[in-house]
């Protein structure tokens, strides 16, 4: 089974598109949605969610008025100014509590324990195009980057039972928490950049995160025509690091106007769909 996992340095380069356009167009794969911080790829998919599963992070305090004797000791000795008094009940905030678990030690009324939170949902979904994991981080939640590696170890457990060959994985973008766990295990990494100066420098910066990994790298230019010198320079840089694969999908109006459709894009655009049967092709 080969893990096929598509990226990008920054949000906004047509990952998810090149992504659910090769996902329709592969055989025998599982799809997965990694990007759970910011997950649409469903809005193409459109996934019918046949399993549903709470995702818990963190532990957190919980206070218990009904034992608390309002000493004042915990929010005295918590750093993150995660207690406050509501109505002279002493509260805590999820969101700032950094789960230390200290209240839980100074307090003589042992009224403080600590819980898991429920941070997100992952989901097993049916498509048109086949199996598919994702989820969702709920706003403001951390922990992003178990979730992706809870999101990966699903689609590789289904395609065990699928006996697929592939997994093609749409990546967070950018070379934090999420996208270090998206890459290991990776076959392939797929990097998707623009021809812009700062997309040249976002390429760099998530190349040398997936080499850390030892996968191996493929690049799509996507608009490649609106800057062809900086195209060039990223030709250049493929060379240069001994990339291979390296393709190039044009502007296109029609990839734009399929997407705003909830369509995907390579059924209507040829110029998308040779690449897409291009890169399936080296796999």
């Amino acid at each position: 089974m080969k893990e096929i996992l598509i990226i990008s340095g920054k949000g906004g380069t047509g990952k998810t598109t090149l992504t659910a356009s090769v996902a329709k167009y592969m055989s025998k794969k599982v799809i997965c949605d990694a990007d759970v911080d910011a997950a649409d790829m469903f809005l193409l998919m459109k996934p019918e969610i046949k399993k549903k599963m709470a995702f818990k992070g963190k532990s957190v305090a919980i206070i218990n008025n009904e034992l608390c004797t309002s000493c004042d000791l915990c929010r005295k000795r918590c750093r993150f100014d995660a207690i406050d008094v509501v109505d002279g009940n002493y509260t805590i905030n999820p969101y700032s509590c950094d789960g230390c678990t200290l209240c839980t030690l100074v307090c003589p009324a042992n009224a403080i324990k600590m819980e898991q939170m429920t941070v997100g949902e992952w989901y097993v979904s049916q498509t048109e195009y086949g199996k598919m994991v994702h989820a969702k981080l709920f706003p403001g939640a951390e922990n992003s980057g178990n979730l992706v590696t809870m999101v990966k170890r699903q689609a590789h457990m289904l395609a065990e039972e699928e006996n697929a060959e592939f997994v093609i994985v749409d990546g967070p973008p950018g070379i934090g928490c999420p996208v270090t766990s998206a890459l290991s295990g990776a076959n392939i990494a797929i990097i998707v950049t623009e021809p812009t100066f700062s997309g040249i420098h976002d390429l760099e910066r998530v190349y040398e995160t997936a080499i850390h990994f030892k996968t191996t790298v493929w690049i799509v230019i996507n608009k490649y025509d609106l800057n062809l010198k900086n195209s060039e320079k990223i030709e250049k840089f493929a060379s240069e690091k001994g990339i291979d694969v390296v393709k190039k999908i044009p502007f296109s109006k029609c990839i734009i106007d399929s997407v705003v459709r909830g369509e995907i894009p390579a059924d209507n655009c040829p110029e998308l769909r040779v690449v897409v049967e291009n890169l399936i092709n080296n796999f």
